[in-house]
């Protein structure tokens, strides 16, 4: 007897919750175990502000130059745009655009809620080569995994990107360093050749901060 039917029912499932979990912040257990890491969310330190701060700080960081000073894809137009168009529409993430529509992700990512984005640029899915990005692409739900994993709750300043956070994969990922020194250690990257330092941000979304980054991180597990 086939499968094929039962088993696009399941993923067309997955990524109905997943787009619940991006726009709520909250999830419920339920039998599968994958659906069920993705609806933990993280929970805010207490007293802290998880909001879009209202003066956020200035976007730095080497890889800033390469963003469009006016029109499509500036600064200026990142912040009015939803996450899902704003990663669409910057020529630094190209790859993860594509990544977001493989894994029809673009809505969630639209209707998500105060969230903050590590967000690899072009560069860091060259890092991981051509041979291991290809049946990446392909395998939708370790797809759809892999770019939770990099989605966390609030709209995070340097300062709050800075510890230990659950991601929407519902793992842990840790940012280290202060200022415009912030990094994830290589142990946590899909390459393992180096860490993942931040290379632009803040830049702010419509419903996102954003934080660009030169490595693809690795989801636990």
């Amino acid at each position: 007897m086939s499968t094929a039917r039962p088993a696009r029912t399941t993923l067309l499932a997955a990524v109905t919750v997943l787009a619940g979990l991006l726009a709520t912040g909250t999830g419920c257990s339920s039998g599968s175990d994958d659906r069920a890491a993705a609806a933990t969310a993280p929970t805010a330190p207490t007293g802290a502000d998880r909001s879009a701060p209202a003066t956020p700080p200035a976007p730095s960081g080497p890889a800033c130059s390469g963003l469009p000073a006016a029109g499509p894809g500036s600064p200026a137009a990142l912040a009015g745009t939803p996450l899902g168009g704003a990663v669409a529409t910057s020529p630094l993430l190209g790859t993860l655009a594509g990544a977001v529509r493989s894994a029809n992700l673009v809505d969630a990512l639209n209707s998500a809620s105060d969230v903050t984005l590590l967000a690899p640029a072009n560069t860091a899915f060259d890092a991981v080569g051509q041979a291991a990005l290809g049946p990446l692409l392909s395998d939708t739900p370790r797809l759809t995994r892999l770019l939770t994993h990099h989605v966390l709750q609030g709209r995070l300043t340097p300062a709050q990107l800075a510890g230990e956070h659950t991601t929407l994969a519902g793992d842990r990922v840790t940012v280290t360093g202060s200022g415009e020194q912030l990094a994830v250690s290589a142990d946590q990257t899909l390459a393992g050749a180096g860490p993942a330092s931040v290379v632009c941000g803040p830049l702010q979304a419509g419903n996102a901060t954003v934080y660009l980054v030169d490595q693809v991180l690795q989801p636990a597990g």
